[in-house]
């Protein structure tokens, strides 16, 4: 059993717990949007995206925020995805992310996040 990120009751009850799928895009949001040092006992978890994606700079500049995310994912996530690809695009004012990775049953699959 899977519990849902954020955890929630609703009357006193645990929600539907989350399926499997649902638990691995819930924990790679975590990894993405999570700054770290935000938990004081994992100061290492997390890679705060949303921070360090599109600061002023050059291609290279984006480049290497996506390389410390991908990183991240890895370290963060190791045995339960194996990371294929990391894009992330800024629209609007709105942060768009997109993960593509290998799950532990060999299926290929990608999660979207928007923040």
């Amino acid at each position: 059993m899977h519990l849902n990120f954020p955890f929630t009751l609703h009357r006193g009850v645990i929600d539907q717990p989350a399926s499997h799928d649902d638990y691995v895009e819930q924990l790679i949001e975590q990894v993405l949007f999570t700054v770290p040092g935000e938990r004081v006992n994992r100061p290492e978890f997390g890679c705060g995206i949303q921070h360090m994606v599109f600061k002023p700079g050059n291609s290279e500049v984006v480049a290497a925020a996506l390389f410390t995310v991908r990183g991240q994912l890895e370290r963060q996530l190791a045995g339960i995805i194996r990371v294929e690809h990391v894009d992330a695009t800024m629209t609007g004012g709105e942060l768009l992310v997109t993960v593509q990775y290998t799950d532990q049953a060999g299926a290929r699959r990608a999660a979207r996040f928007r923040h």
